[in-house]
């Protein structure tokens, strides 16, 4: 059917649920200026699609086998800089609003938006205006006001010596397990302390096994 609207923006749904994707679809025929430009179930095929049908905006789910939505978003983004990603998601968890923005998302809304305002948020794409809702505003601001994870900054050897004092060998057993002196290890064990922000090996073995930062 002949869409009447003349110049519709064309959107393309990317989800790997059906059902998700048969409900966006439904609320895209409620409006005259929309129109469906293809589904994809994930975001390897989205990224095939959108080579064939380069639509105006993509509704991109951001957790999927094959691709997830933020890879599918950065490639789209890359290849076709005129194509408006708006992602939808489940989650409202800051990294996961982070990621999409950071590959390109001109917006983020959660999957219980209403039509109305998911038209709003269509419409503001394709004008180049960026949309947040406002449960993923707040995820964004609560993961900026987190402090950062601890053990990020450790160098190789120092996360290697810090493993070391995990399985419980102390500074001349480490020294001998990396053949280097233990001059060298106390000066790489000060330096984990340091950055752990830590008082003693064990408080340092302790954030060590609860951040997981050794693997």
């Amino acid at each position: 059917m002949t869409n009447s609207f003349p110049n519709p923006i064309r959107v393309m749904l990317v989800d790997d649920h059906a059902m998700v994707r048969r409900g966006l679809a439904t609320i895209l025929k409620i409006f005259d200026d929309f129109e469906l430009a293809g589904e994809a179930e994930n975001g390897l095929a989205a990224v095939q699609l959108c080579d064939k049908t380069v639509p105006d905006v993509v509704l991109m789910d951001m957790v999927m086998p094959e691709m997830d939505g933020a890879s599918a978003t950065r490639i789209i983004c890359e290849k076709y800089p005129q194509v408006q990603v708006i992602a939808l998601s489940s989650f409202k968890e800051g990294d996961l609003v982070k990621n999409a923005l950071e590959a390109g998302a001109i917006g983020f809304l959660m999957k219980d938006v209403s039509a109305d305002e998911l038209a709003r948020a269509i419409r503001a794409a394709h004008a180049g205006r960026a949309t947040l809702s406002p449960a993923a505003a707040q995820a964004l601001v609560d993961t900026a006001n987190q402090p950062p994870t601890p053990g990020l900054d450790l160098t190789e050897r120092e996360r290697e010596v810090l493993a070391l004092m995990v399985e419980g060998l102390n500074n001349t057993q480490i020294a001998g397990r990396l053949t280097v002196s233990p001059s060298t290890i106390k000066s790489h064990v000060s330096n984990v302390l340091s950055k752990l922000g830590v008082a003693s090996r064990t408080e340092a073995v302790t954030l060590a096994l609860r951040n997981r930062i050794i693997s």
